[in-house]
């Protein structure tokens, strides 16, 4: 019984100096360089880690929303049919995010989840009417939605020889 309550104690103290050590690891200067970073780093992915704030009118890399692929009509659109758990799709977000500025300003990537649990009833149905069949698939849309081309695979160079 005495055995118990010692480690039960145990445990409690080094709880303690946990939470410790994290709140002083915690300082101004790196919680505002967190701040920057997020701050700075447009939305990119599915999931919600990666989940940031966008600028709906600065960004070429943006995730799908209706209203999103309505206020792009006037930019060439591609759609990246993306999977937060494909290693493929992550390494495109991660090249796409990297080259930002590679991305032409007249040119928007929507990401649109496929085969994720979060997908949406538009998403699926953006996913029928062109025909995916498995993430990490492009396919770039005139300002009608009808498809001026499809390709899958690749990054920010694919992308770029991709575009019409």
């Amino acid at each position: 019984m005495k055995s118990n309550l010692l480690f039960i104690l145990f445990i409690i103290f080094l709880g303690g100096i946990g939470v410790y050590i994290f709140k002083n690891n915690s300082s101004p200067e790196i919680a505002k360089d967190r701040m920057v970073k997020e701050v700075m780093v447009p939305k990119t992915s599915v999931n919600s880690e990666e989940k940031m704030a966008i600028d709906k009118k600065d960004d070429r890399y943006v995730d799908f929303s209706t209203e999103i692929l309505n206020e792009t009509k006037d930019t060439r659109r591609v759609l990246f049919f993306n999977a937060n758990w494909c290693p493929t799709c992550k390494s495109a977000r991660e090249s796409f995010t990297e080259n930002i500025s590679k991305i032409p300003s007249d040119v928007t990537i929507i990401v649109v989840s496929y085969n994720d649990d979060d997908v949406t009833k538009e998403e699926k149905e953006l996913a029928k009417k062109y025909g995916i069949t498995y993430q990490h698939t492009f396919v770039q849309i005139d300002d009608q939605g009808s498809e001026i081309s499809k390709w899958n695979g690749g990054e920010i160079n694919e992308l770029l020889s991709n575009l019409k």
